[in-house]
């Protein structure tokens, strides 16, 4: 099939398309961002790039030929974590954008397939989109798809079609410590768990990613990097959970959010999920900040829905005149490079952790040259895996087209 990928990231929609069983016989993409481009030109060097879309009138294209045609339209405007300007946002506007390229075409080939995405929004905007949608492309299926079906990320997603009788994906059962690298849980090795020669993050055998030769030696031979699963013999302990590092105002007397309290210091603080999984994967990284047993101090099951990790941090001056003297402590870039607080130990998730939690390959952002030197930094990758799809979904939906034959 010929396909037109809008906004195409670090191309999730090929990606999902060979996972699906569907041969790509062209793939024109429109994309600016140029360290997401690098990364889908490492993996797909024969796509023919437009760049800007807005700019879409002045391709050089066969209209009739395309095939497929898909886009996840900026979602800045829309989402309920933004200002919700809607199509009032110049990001907005992309929407119509990307509606007159699939009208133009679907006007040259009525046989054509489409799909779109964007975050699950107030029923206003979800409705105006629909019915838009169904004004310029005809016959619209919307479905509201979770990835924590298939990943271990909550990242619940709207997604309009023309591809006929799409489910929702059998739930795969996976966790984060079906996602963590071994060397993800700072604690002693337990001989009723561990191996005598397993990699487990030990004061001896500290994992680093970038450059340690046993992770090198287990990727070789099995195709992946170690997770907690695989070195533990299978079992999914000890468990670990994520939460999200935010500026809180607590009230001292009620133990309570009081953000709009104008005698209160904002404070930052780690509220955890409680779920197994992972909140949605944004180009934040502080979003979502692993914390390993330790913080808990008595146990997972000890914290109580809604309840905070205390970590708050010694205060400094900014360049706005906030006062973050201590920054490094809230979260720091290295791989497995703990944080200690107050008795509590956390760390960011890594690049490769994400990208399983997207669903990607292992490593499928990792961009190198030939003398091994990284070309796509650990920021921009953090910010492309935000931005991508979740390839199993997507692989999910496209695997319509072959029911629809």
């Amino acid at each position: 099939m010929k396909v037109l990928s809008l906004f195409d990231g670090i191309s999730a929609c090929h990606l999902a398309l060979t996972r699906a069983g569907i041969e790509v016989d062209t793939y024109y993409t429109a994309e600016i961002d140029k360290y997401a481009t690098q990364i889908s030109e490492h993996h797909y060097p024969d796509a023919i790039r437009f760049g800007d879309v807005t700019k879409w009138q002045d391709w050089d294209i066969d209209w009739s030929s395309i095939d497929i045609v898909t886009g996840g339209f900026p979602c800045q405007a829309w989402s309920v974590a933004g200002k919700q300007l809607g199509d009032k946002d110049p990001r907005g506007m992309l929407f119509w954008t990307m509606l007159d390229i699939m009208k133009t075409v679907l006007s040259h080939n009525p046989k054509a397939y489409f799909l779109m995405e964007n975050v699950k929004m107030k029923r206003e905007f979800e409705e105006y989109i629909t019915h838009h949608t169904e004004q310029a492309l005809g016959q619209v299926e919307k479905h509201l798809i979770n990835s924590a079906l298939v990943s271990a990320q909550n990242r619940n997603r709207y997604y309009w079609t023309n591809i006929q009788g799409i489910t929702q994906p059998d739930d795969k059962g996976l966790v984060l410590a079906d996602v963590i690298e071994s060397g993800g849980v700072e604690r002693p090795c337990e001989p009723r768990e561990f191996k005598a020669d397993s990699l487990c993050h030990h004061a001896a055998t500290a994992i680093d990613l970038n450059g340690n030769e046993s992770i090198k030696r287990v990727y070789a031979e099995t195709g992946k990097a170690p997770t907690l699963t695989t070195m533990s013999g299978g079992h999914r302990e000890p468990k670990v959970l994520v939460g999200r590092m935010v500026g809180r105002k607590i009230n001292p007397e009620t133990g309570k959010r009081d953000d709009y309290n104008p005698d209160l210091v904002t404070e930052q603080r780690i509220e955890p999920r409680l779920d197994d999984k992972c909140g949605t994967l944004t180009t934040v990284t502080k979003d979502n900040v692993l914390i390993v047993p330790e913080a808990t101090k008595k146990g997972y099951a000890e914290i109580e829905p809604g309840q905070c990790v205390d970590l708050t941090f010694p205060t400094s001056k900014t360049r706005r005149g906030r006062k973050m003297e201590n920054k490094s402590n809230c979260l720091t870039a290295a791989n497995f490079d703990y944080n200690h607080w107050n008795g509590h130990t956390y760390r960011k998730l890594t690049p490769l952790e994400c990208e399983r939690l997207q669903t990607f390959p292992d490593f499928f952002t990792l961009v190198t040259d030939e003398n091994g030197k990284q070309l796509v930094s650990n920021s921009q990758r953090y910010k492309a895996l935000g931005n991508a799809w979740t390839v199993d979904v997507i692989a999910h939906i496209f695997r319509g087209i072959h029911n629809a034959k």
